[in-house]
């Protein structure tokens, strides 16, 4: 069992998921229970499993956790997609958004393969 508060990809991922809830703000209210939801959820989702993974006993449990976390994060990047395809979110904010969702992405499967090689 580690703290996940010690893990780069949880804080990267606790932030991305801050920037999310405030660059949803500006949907549509027609898409508060849509979009906005399903992007606020699949966001939260990523850093939740990491710490949920690292409270489990064992290097397979915390793997599986990890990529339920992958899997949000993939998950975000198409909602993030979609949000520039629809205008609901501003070219510049998107590219950062981008940037980050795929910089945790590759952290997670980097320590993904680390985890398991540690079994």
């Amino acid at each position: 069992m580690q703290n996940y508060k010690n893990l780069k990809v949880w804080n990267d991922a606790h932030l991305f998921t801050v920037q999310i809830y405030k660059a949803t703000v500006q949907f549509p209210k027609s898409e508060m229970y849509g979009l906005v939801s399903q992007m606020r959820r699949a966001s939260s989702s990523i850093p939740a499993n990491i710490a949920e993974g690292c409270g489990k006993n064992g290097d397979n449990d915390f793997a599986k956790f990890l990529n339920i976390a992958l899997g949000s994060a993939n998950e975000s990047e198409y909602f993030l997609i979609l949000s520039k395809d629809l205008q609901y979110i501003d070219l510049e904010v998107f590219q950062q958004l981008l940037d980050r969702i795929n910089k945790i992405k590759a952290m997670l499967i980097s320590l993904i393969s680390k985890v398991r090689k540690a079994d």
